[in-house]
């Protein structure tokens, strides 16, 4: 995944920007008040992306668009 996208993914899921560390960039979540750090890589294993989500307590990345597909054709069946 690229890490462009993962943390799109996590702004807009609610966390901040905290702080830009050595070699990592520091996000908050605030409703859950959990930290979690993102390494300044072009490229972000998909494994660590689903343990930031889950350190941060939101959603992954890949079950997001899945739910926003499913929202969009409940939308179209009720016009």
């Amino acid at each position: 995944m690229k890490r462009l996208d993962l943390v799109r993914h996590i702004e807009a899921n609610g966390c901040a920007f905290l702080r830009e560390g050595g070699r990592h960039t520091v996000y908050f979540n605030p409703t859950s008040r959990k930290v979690s750090t993102i390494p300044r890589h072009r490229e972000i294993n998909d494994f660590m992306a689903k343990k930031i989500c889950r350190e941060l307590e939101i959603a992954e990345p890949g079950k997001e668009k899945k739910l926003d597909q499913g929202e969009q054709s409940d939308a179209a069946d009720s016009r």
